[in-house]
């Protein structure tokens, strides 16, 4: 089988997973950070999402590690699959969230002035952490459609 850009257990697809952990811990980072996250159920459900994203993300850093590390091949129906319907189902939780996060950012930035009247809050640290959250949804959306094609031609 050809060995294709990004798939599981190459350093191309250990890199994929490392940027997905990585934007997506910045993520959650810049959002807990920001005063007042707290009052928009958005952006709690970014960090939970960016979170799970980071959870799943890691478990399969851990994994790619480990088979470069032993030489193991993960080009198994059963693993492709399992990654594939991971992926998929963590790529859309994460869109959801990234868009209700900025339907939100934008709706208290641009629609009506409540960052202008509400200075305890850090507005203009949602839209960096959201767009590391669109960072991170993209890498994902790549490496599953990666697993995907992957999975079809196995």
């Amino acid at each position: 089988m050809k060995e294709l850009y990004g798939s599981p257990g190459t350093k191309s697809g250990l890199m994929l997973r490392i940027g997905q952990c990585l934007f997506a811990a910045s993520s959650i980072g810049v959002m807990a950070s920001a005063t007042g996250f707290s009052t928009s159920t958005a952006f709690c459900y970014l960090i939970a999402s960016m979170g799970l994203e980071f959870l799943w993300s890691f478990g399969l850093v851990c994994i790619e590690v480990h088979a470069l590390k032993f030489y193991k091949d993960l080009h198994n129906q059963i693993i492709m699959s399992l990654f594939a319907v991971g992926d998929w189902v963590i790529a859309m939780l994460s869109l959801a969230a990234a868009c209700s996060s900025a339907g939100v950012a934008i709706l208290f930035t641009k629609d009506t002035d409540f960052c202008k009247n509400e200075t305890s809050f850090s507005c203009n640290m949602f839209p960096i952490s959201i767009a590391f959250a669109f960072a991170s949804w993209f890498l994902l959306a790549v490496s599953s459609c990666i697993m995907l094609w992957l999975v079809v031609s196995i």
